[in-house]
C-alpha cells in the first residue's frame, strides 16, 4: 500500500507538516538524533546539512551546519526544551548554547513521532515569534522543501 506522503499547512504563527511513515518512532527519532544520520537526510531546496554536533537533552544544543553549492555556509544554533526519547523533540533558536538569549528569535521547532499501527505518524510544527517571521519562512519555501527533506527521511527510515 502506497502511503500518502507530506502535507502543510500554515495555522497562525505555525507551519505544519504531517504524514505517516513507514518505520518505526525509535528509527525516525534516531535519524533525528543521530549526527551521522541527520547529515544524510537533512537538505533544504539546495541547502544541505554537512555536519551536526547535538546534545540531546533538554537543555542540551545542536549545531547543524548547512552548505550550499557554491560553497555558502549557515550555522543553525538551537536549544533543546524537551526530549521524550522516540516520541517528541521541542528546539528553539531563542537561545544559545548554556541558556544565552539569541539575538533575533525566529521560531521552535516541537517534532513528534506517533506510533499508528506499525508505522509512524510524523508532525513538524515551526512555531515562529510573529504571523511575519511565519510568512518568511513560507517565502524561504517551507511548503516546497520540507517535503522533499521528509521524502528524504523516508528513504532512510523506510530501509530494510
Amino acid at each position: 500500500m502506497t502511503l500518502p506522503r507530506a502535507t502543510t499547512a500554515a495555522e497562525g504563527r505555525d507551519l505544519i507538516l504531517t504524514c505517516i511513515l513507514s518505520a518505526p518512532p525509535a528509527k525516525i527519532f534516531r535519524a533525528w538524533t543521530d549526527p551521522a544520520l541527520i547529515t544524510q537526510w537533512f537538505t533544504l531546496a539546495d541547502w544541505r546539512a554537512t555536519s551536526a554536533v547535538l546534545d540531546v537533552r533538554a537543555g542540551g544544543s545542536s549545531s547543524i551546519t548547512m552548505r550550499k553549492p557554491d560553497g555558502t555556509e549557515m550555522i543553525n544554533n538551537d536549544v533543546y526544551l524537551e526530549v521524550v526519547q522516540d516520541a517528541r523533540l521541542v528546539f528553539t533558536d531563542a537561545y544559545t548554547s548554556a541558556w544565552e538569549p539569541a539575538e533575533r528569535p525566529f521560531l521552535t521547532w516541537i517534532v513528534t513521532f506517533e506510533a499508528f499501527e506499525a508505522k509512524t505518524k510524523y508532525t513538524v510544527i515551526a512555531r515562529h515569534w510573529t504571523v511575519g517571521d511565519r510568512e518568511v519562512h513560507e517565502n524561504m519555501g517551507f511548503h516546497q522543501s520540507w517535503p522533499i527533506t521528509t521524502e528524504q527521511l523516508a528513504a532512510l527510515v523506510e530501509q530494510a
